[in-house]
């Protein structure tokens, strides 16, 4: 097993503003404790910290009616008032979309996300999101959920192309306890991928800080584990079947930054397969004949991120119980494996 750790080394013309728009969010009794723009950033969608801590210091974020600093910490009941120089979301609204549940109970539910499924309302996506889903499927008990904070009930989320199980809280007090153990690190989180090429060693852990890309906003990148720029990110992963020119790989998180696994296998030198944003998705050519095209179908095929979110495993909120849910790999990575399998062992004949 081995350690992989990044060590240290004019303006045109303005468009016309829309009118200003004010969202008044209003805190849950058991809201955990957190700074305010942290808390802003994870529920207004198409916000970042630093177009939140920009409204703070322009007076635009009142809390009980009073201007407040970045490092604020929200607490029960707090009524928070925030003006947008751009019209906010359209308010989420139930939707009857087919999900997947793979359990529930009066507490939360445990959902197996398709790929391409956008899990809350975003710029381009207001709707068909799983969150519309939750509000239609929870019904009339979907007012213990707040719609306004366009994240009802959910504790985590997975991206759009990526597949695999999620937790959903049906309560505040749910969604409270869930969220504290997953602050806490006590939820397992195991995905499953394809990856190009086969890491060595077969077994290791993956250590660095994970931050905005300064090229792209939308892209994370590597920096210095521990350093002064992003969030430190540490992934254990172990090479499953070597299939030559790919692996399967199981990957356990240990934190959970944004795009961490993607990013992460970029670092090592092993994109997931299909991964157009973190190096997966460039055409290649591989040691057999025909290969080329062999990889165009392949990725035709796999036009996602080949990443499944395939075991979670927690304590029920509120009996303690220890819960484990493995779900299957989806069809079409499925069918790109059996695909790779077939021309791996018809070039070994």
């Amino acid at each position: 097993m081995q350690n992989h750790t990044l060590k240290n080394q004019s303006a045109p013309p303005e468009a016309e503003m829309p009118e200003p728009k004010k969202l008044i969010l209003q805190i849950s009794k058991v809201q955990i404790p957190m700074r305010i723009d942290r808390y802003l950033t994870q529920q207004v969608e198409n916000a970042t910290r630093n177009k939140v801590q920009e409204a703070v210091e322009d007076g635009r974020v009142l809390v009980n009616g009073k201007p407040v600093k970045s490092n604020y910490r929200i607490k029960s009941c707090d009524s928070i008032q925030i003006t947008f120089l751009r019209p906010p979301a359209p308010e989420l609204a139930p939707e009857d979309i087919a999900i997947n549940i793979v359990y529930e109970d009066d507490d939360l539910m445990v959902i197996n996300k398709a790929p391409g499924m956008v899990v809350h309302p975003a710029f381009g996506n207001w709707t068909g999101t799983l969150a519309n889903a939750i509000l239609h499927h929870i019904g009339k008990e979907a007012g213990a959920l707040d719609p306004s904070e366009l994240r009802p009930g959910i504790v985590h989320r997975l991206d759009k192309d990526t597949s695999g199980l999620i937790i959903v809280a049906k309560n505040p007090t749910a969604l409270h306890r869930l969220a504290r153990q997953f602050a806490q690190r006590q939820v397992e989180k195991i995905y499953k991928a394809i990856a190009w090429g086969v890491p060595d060693p077969g077994t290791g852990t993956i250590r660095t800080n994970i931050g905005r890309s300064k090229k792209n906003r939308k892209v994370m990148a590597n920096f210095p584990f521990e350093g002064a720029e992003g969030k430190h990110a540490v992934t254990d992963y172990a090479v499953e079947e070597n299939l030559h020119w790919f692996s399967v790989v199981s990957l356990t998180l240990h934190t959970g930054r944004t795009h961490q696994i993607r990013a992460h296998m970029q670092y090592i030198g092993n994109p997931i397969l299909g991964d157009e944003t973190y190096g997966g998705a460039m055409p290649r050519t591989l040691s057999f004949s025909k290969s080329e095209q062999f990889v165009k179908n392949l990725l035709d095929m796999m036009p996602r991120q080949a990443l499944h979110a395939e075991t979670l495993s927690f304590h029920q909120p509120s009996t303690r119980e220890k819960l484990t849910f493995t779900a299957p790999l989806p069809d079409d990575m499925q069918q790109a494996l059996d695909k790779i399998r077939q021309q791996l062992k018809a070039s070994q004949t």
